[in-house]
């Protein structure tokens, strides 16, 4: 060596760079773990477990190591960089044969010790070695005073190693405290320890850590448990009393290869392989062919890893997502998460592991309950993909989710007992209580039935108590199934109206009569409903009006297409009316069942319905009575079955509603009344052709109803169009009443014929019609009763004017003879007699005559104001050349004359009626 410096100052100085290099660079602040890889190196060597005792002795740092003792080619290869004698050993660590150079870092005359002999490393010596030589390698020392201190040793006598080891390394430090440095190694022993498997015991001063196989991977250093899986890439995982702790991304965890390098990890455990390293062993060489090699075995170790760890514990093991620490940080997440999607590592539900990537998590949005992944795995192997309990599979597996939508679908097709579904309802229960939305989630969950059947919901499903029937229709869950969570989720309790408003019930009554013409028997399912309608307060139930019953000639037909045998409403209707009787047999269900069930017994009120009622799209529901019409002004009910009844049969048929309080009600208003009285016929007539007996104002105008048998109601008779009065409600009626008015076979009064003319006036007036709705009539009723034709006819507007018409056909004009003029197309009266009075007459005050007094308070009003002229006979000149005498006429001056004070009054008195009426 001294040799090649002599001749090349530059090898010198490289030597020196070198050296300083490892010291300063990759291997400073090593010097434990490399001191304890070459005591692991010697123990392997020297195939015994590997001992190290390290002690502060006559103030330097003493540590001695057991094994194979250092040896000639050892020392060669300490003063030779780069040329390690342990470069092929089996199972030496060391490499390149620089570890070494880390004491330098804390000692510069390092000595090795061994029962055969010792060296000695010396800066001082070799800087004295170089001076010597003089020349250019002296002058390189001159300009900088570091020296190579490796790579010259010397021999030195030493006292041996303690018994029982072989070689001993003396450090004096050339500052540092030894204590220090011993408390410096205690401390790194542990990890140590762990790394160099070939090492079973570190003794640091007081301080004694051993390492002890516990079994099955794990080991013990100190009071440290681990958990060790693979090889030749180990994976090691800490145990605290009993489980594992994982480290966490940011522990701080590095490659140990197997000492600790600079390249950063983030993953639950240490990894401890051998990968190839940069010379200063800080970094991989990611260029090496055994480095993809050993991070593909790194991952598959790390399975292993995970399949020793208890199931439960398993998804702890799993890499976090996130950012690589390293380069190699990332190769290996990426491996490992391979590894981890494609290998059976997961506990199954049903036993055994299954790979992620086959796997299934059972979902619902909380904690599953335990016990349900194995309770369905043991069920139907549609379930064998499921986890077990406890296991959640971390996002980065992408294990499949079977949510609770998906569960419900797939129990459709468990073939399982009734109590195994007691057992889920029991197991799922909690789950329900404690997670928000999953009930919603869970409404198809099948529900075992008492006949076999398993059907979804339990919203269709009755809990049945011992009175419940036993029919198909009612969907019963199966007593041994039964569980509060089905009430929960929907189901109800089969009490008489849940089960009458059971929509299967319902819908199998609807399709009753098609089963039973069918051949199915729909029997069991009759007697069923009948049973739960039989109660002493059932009213008539419209749901079950299609419950298929049997008539008197055993043919199947709608319980409300039936009449109960000996009703009277059967006589009442059309012979042809597609109603039966009643076959006797069903008698035995109870009266009262049979009408809630829809059979006739009397006519119904039902709610008005336009698609079922007769004529009822022709009805104007807003003419109803507003007390029996919804707040929108929609019918409330009306009378069924009426279009059936025969028309020779209508006497009794009134006679049969009027007795019924119902029925009677809906007469009086609304469409039953509008219906009847338009399809009722008396005497083979509408109503509306007949008055009642006390109508006199139409006396002659329309006959008296008949007496009807049963029936003395005038209401009735009135609701259903009977006139209790004149009523025009069109051109129809104002056009009908004429032709009466000036028909001579009717008896007609002129006192009833005013009141028709008023009416007509009123109506006119009213806008019921127009005059161009009808003609004006050829003949008119007079004063008298009699028929006149209408061209010599006058219409009577003042009373004075009567006794000048002579044989002019006189029209009583009622209470506006102006509109009634109007519309006969006649003229007044007052229009058509016109004259003079004779003589001036003897003027007298209203006041004074003492009969006009007396009248006007007899009919509370005030005599007229001013006076009237008296004629002991008063003459009248009319305009047409003729004399008569009256009892009172008008003068020219607007007053009165008059032989009649009284007969004046009154036409004063009628004078200014007309006047308030016209303005």
């Amino acid at each position: 060596m001294l040799a090649a410096w002599s001749s090349s100052p530059t090898r010198f100085r490289e030597d020196v760079n070198a050296e300083d290099d490892l010291r300063r660079g990759g291997y400073a602040e090593t010097w434990v773990a490399e001191l304890l890889q070459n005591a692991a190196d010697a123990a392997a060597a020297g195939a015994a477990p590997g001992r190290v005792l390290a002690r502060v002795h006559d103030g330097e740092l003493r540590i001695a190591n057991t094994g194979a003792p250092l040896d000639a080619a050892g020392v060669a290869a300490l003063a030779a960089l780069r040329a390690s004698a342990k470069r092929d050993a089996t199972g030496a660590t060391g490499r390149f044969g620089v570890g070494f150079a880390a004491v330098l870092a804390v000692c510069s005359q390092p000595r090795l010790v061994t029962a055969q002999g010792a060296i000695a490393f010396s800066a001082e010596r070799t800087a004295a070695e170089v001076t010597a030589l003089g020349g250019a390698a002296a002058d390189e020392l001159a300009r900088d005073p570091r020296v190579p201190v490796l790579r010259l040793c010397w021999p030195t006598s030493e006292e041996p190693p303690p018994d029982g080891y072989a070689t001993e390394i003396r450090l004096r430090p050339d500052s540092a405290d030894p204590a220090t440095l011993l408390a410096e190694l205690a401390v790194a022993a542990a990890d140590l320890l762990l790394a160099l498997p070939a090492l079973g015991e570190v003794a640091a001063g007081d301080t004694v850590l051993t390492r002890s196989d516990l079994g099955g991977g794990r080991i013990r250093i100190g009071d440290r448990e681990l958990l060790l899986a693979g090889g030749p890439a180990r994976w090691a995982l800490p145990y605290v009393d009993g489980r594992p702790v994982p480290y966490p991304p940011d522990a701080g965890e590095v490659l140990h290869a197997p000492t600790p390098s600079a390249e950063q990890l983030s993953l639950p455990a240490r990894l401890l392989a051998p990968f190839p390293l940069d010379p200063d062993r800080r970094r991989i060489r990611a260029d090496d062919p055994g480095t993809g090699a050993l991070v593909e075995r790194a991952a598959h170790a790390f399975t292993e890893l995970i399949g020793v760890v208890e199931p439960h514990y398993r998804t702890m093991l799993v890499p976090e997502p996130g950012f690589p620490r390293s380069p190699l940080d990332g190769l290996l997440r990426t491996a490992i998460a391979a590894a981890l999607g494609s290998s059976p590592w997961l506990p199954a539900a049903g036993g055994g592991v299954l790979a992620p990537d086959r796997a299934e998590y059972l979902d619902l949005g909380g904690d599953t309950p335990t016990g349900l992944p194995e309770l369905l795995a043991a069920a139907d192997p549609a379930f064998d993909r499921l986890v077990a309990s406890g296991v959640v599979p971390p996002p980065g597996l992408h294990v499949d989710r079977l949510g609770p939508a998906a569960l419900t679908e797939r129990l459709t097709g468990v073939d399982a007992g009734p109590s195994w579904w007691r057992e889920l309802y029991a197991t799922l229960a909690p789950a329900v209580d404690a997670i928000p939305g999953l009930a919603a989630e869970l409404g198809a969950l099948p529900v075992p039935l008492t006949d076999g059947r398993l059907v979804p919901g339990p919203a269709t499903v009755l809990l049945a108590d011992g009175a419940t029937p036993d029919l198909p229709e009612l969907r019963t869950a199966h007593p041994d199934a039964a569980h509060p969570l089905l009430r929960r989720l929907g189901a109800a309790d089969a009490d008489r109206e849940t089960l009458l408003a059971s929509p299967a019930l319902l819908d199998a009554v609807e399709r009753s009569v098609d089963d039973a013409e069918a051949g199915l028997d729909t029997e069991p399912l009759a007697r069923a409903v009948l049973a739960l309608l039989d109660t002493p307060s059932a009213a008539r139930d419209p749901r079950f009006g299609a419950l298929a019953l049997t008539d008197d000639d055993g043919v199947p037909a709608r319980a409300d297409e039936l009449v109960l045998p000996g009703s009277p409403v059967r006589d009442l209707l059309d012979p042809d009316a597609p109603v039966g009787i009643l076959d006797a047999r069903w008698l035995d269900a109870g009266k009262d069942a049979l009408v809630a069930a829809g059979v006739l017994d009397r006519f119904v009120v039902v709610d008005f319905d336009p698609e079922v009622l007769h004529d009822a799209d022709r009805y104007d529901a807003h003419r109803a009575d507003a007390e029996r019409c919804d707040a929108d002004g929609a019918e409330a009910s009306a009378v069924r079955d009426l279009d059936l009844v025969d028309d020779d049969a209508w006497p009794a048929a009134l006679a049969l509603l009027a007795a019924d309080r119902d029925t009677r009600a809906a007469m009086l208003t609304g469409y039953t009344a509008w219906w009847l009285s338009r399809n009722v016929r008396i005497g083979g007539r509408l109503p509306s052709t007949w008055r009642l007996p006390s109508a006199s104002t139409l006396a002659g105008l329309y006959d008296p109803v008949p007496p009807l048998d049963g029936l003395g109601d005038d209401a009735i008779l009135v609701a259903i169009g009977v006139r209790s009065g004149i009523t025009i409600d069109g051109a129809d009626e104002a056009v009908e009443l004429l032709d009466r008015l000036a028909d001579p076979a009717r008896p007609v009064t002129g006192d009833v014929a005013g009141v028709a003319h008023t009416a007509l006036a009123a109506a006119l007036r009213a806008g019921v019609f127009d005059l161009d709705d009808l003609d004006p009539p050829d003949h008119v009723r007079t004063l008298t009763g009699e028929v006149a034709p209408a061209d010599r006819a006058v219409v009577v507007d003042m009373p004075w004017v009567l006794p000048a018409l002579d044989d002019v056909p006189a029209v009583p004009g009622g209470d506006d003879p102006d509109a009634l003029a109007e519309l006969l197309d006649l003229p007044v009266a007052s229009a058509r007699v016109t004259g003079i009075v004779r003589g001036a007459g003897e003027p007298v005050a209203w006041t004074a005559v003492a009969e006009v007094v007396l009248a006007c308070r007899a009919i509370g009003v005030d005599p007229p104001e001013g006076e009237l002229r008296r004629h002991e006979r008063l003459a009248v000149e009319l305009d047409d050349g003729g004399t008569v005498t009256v009892p009172a006429w008008p003068g020219a001056d607007g007053g009165w004359h008059a032989s009649d004070p009284l007969r004046a009054l009154v036409a004063e008195l009628a004078a200014q009626r007309r006047v308030r009426m016209m303005s």
